[in-house]
């Protein structure tokens, strides 16, 4: 929040400005750490009226601000810059308002006494446990600069993966969404008025018409219920999908689903391999990068394995052997994770497997969009031209005899 103040400085000239804040507070304690002796402060948006305040209960701070601020981070950090002054610059040329009030906050916490990864830690919406996490072992090492990059690298890597995925889903759903729209309009708008001429001239109608008819009759007698039925359906399958079930049961069907499912397993198992790697490197202990790693794997399929495979960790076992035993781990990373506790290269191994892993999530990605788009369009086509032929034949028909 931005406010205006009129305030007296060291040398007893009368001065006014703005101060960028989380609350009033910190706007006067910030001034005052600048000698100012305040005379006034009110919010800059008072003035304006409602419409003038900055709405950021929608905002939101992205993968890509996170990435480019860790390389920031990172830069100033090699050149030697205290950590305050990094985070008071970074604060006042942040774009997003909300990511600039984090800042801003955490900044403050810093020159109260905090450590980096403390003052990180209370904003857990923007900074994850594993973020937090790899500073606190950069801050023990004395690497903040490297762990940063390393932050930046991997969060960049993981952006490039999940946002192929997610992008290579929209194609096939806006597709089916149009197929469904249109088919519905036919149905229900366009089909209901010719039928009325195809029964009205007494001709004989083949099936394949009587069927496109009568699915006409019924999607306009309940087409209405249909759709109350189709949200309250999609209300309750939202609600079912946040519970502990509910996900697991995602999980599972994300796994199964048929071309999908092995999509699905490549992304996971590169998310884990670039997760125990960048830890392990940072020098963060593999017990807590086991449990880091299976808060952020977005599976509870994988992270049910993490967690079994952490409790066997603890009681002496290697990873390779803990994690060898679900079908759902392939061979070849059991065993390349075993090789590398052998010569005690496990960190370049998983480098290696996640390079893999990403490679391979890409190939699949690439091929399943080569599948689905003329799938897709020959579906298209073939539903559309199923309908029109129903109509246009008996109407030819007609038009013939007379």
């Amino acid at each position: 929040m931005l406010f205006k103040y009129k305030a007296i400085n060291e040398q007893g000239a009368e001065t006014e400005g703005s101060i960028d804040a989380v609350n009033i507070d910190i706007a006067i304690s910030s001034l005052q750490r600048r000698n100012f002796v305040i005379k006034s402060i009110t919010p800059a948006d008072q003035a304006g009226g409602l419409f003038a305040k900055e709405i950021t209960i929608f905002q939101r701070v992205k993968n890509k601000d996170i990435v480019i601020l860790s390389r920031q981070m990172a830069t100033l950090f090699t050149s030697q810059v205290s950590a305050l002054r990094i985070f008071k610059l970074l604060s006042a040329e942040a774009e997003n308002k909300l990511l600039r009030a984090k800042l801003v906050e955490i900044s403050d916490d810093i020159q109260g006494g905090s450590s980096i990864s403390a003052a990180l830690s209370k904003h857990p919406k923007v900074f994850s446990t594993f973020y937090v996490n790899m500073v606190k072992a950069g801050e023990e090492s004395g690497k903040l600069d490297e762990t940063f990059l390393f932050l930046a690298d991997y969060l960049d890597r993981n952006y490039e993966v999940t946002s192929k995925v997610k992008n290579a889903l929209i194609y096939p759903a806006f597709v089916i969404f149009t197929f469904v729209a249109v088919m519905s309009l036919m149905l229900t708008v366009v089909i209901p008025k010719i039928s009325s001429i195809l029964v009205d001239s007494g001709q004989e109608i083949p099936i394949y018409t009587k069927i496109v008819i009568a699915l006409s009759d019924f999607l306009v007698a309940f087409g209405p219920f249909i759709v109350i039925l189709l949200i309250v359906g999609l209300f309750f399958l939202v609600r079912f999908l946040q519970t502990d079930a509910g996900k697991a049961a995602s999980s599972r069907v994300r796994l199964d689903i048929p071309f999908m499912g092995d999509l699905y397993r490549k992304l996971y198992l590169s998310r884990i391999s670039d997760n125990l790697n960048t830890m392990l490197t940072s020098g963060i202990p593999m017990v807590k990068a086991l449990e880091l790693t299976a808060n952020v794997v977005d599976n509870k399929v994988y992270e049910q394995i993490m967690r079994e495979t952490l409790d066997a960790v603890k009681t002496g076992s290697s990873l390779s052997d803990a994690i060898g035993k679900y079908p759902e781990i392939p061979g070849i990373l059991v065993q390349m994770m075993r090789v590398g506790e052998e010569t005690g290269e496990l960190g370049n191994i998983l480098k290696t497997l996640s390079k893999f892993y990403q490679r391979e999530v890409m190939t699949s990605v690439d091929t399943l969009v080569d599948l689905i788009e003329p799938i897709m369009i020959v579906m298209l086509g073939l539903g559309v031209g199923f309908l029109l032929a129903s109509v246009l034949i008996p109407i030819y028909n007609i038009s013939s005899g007379i």
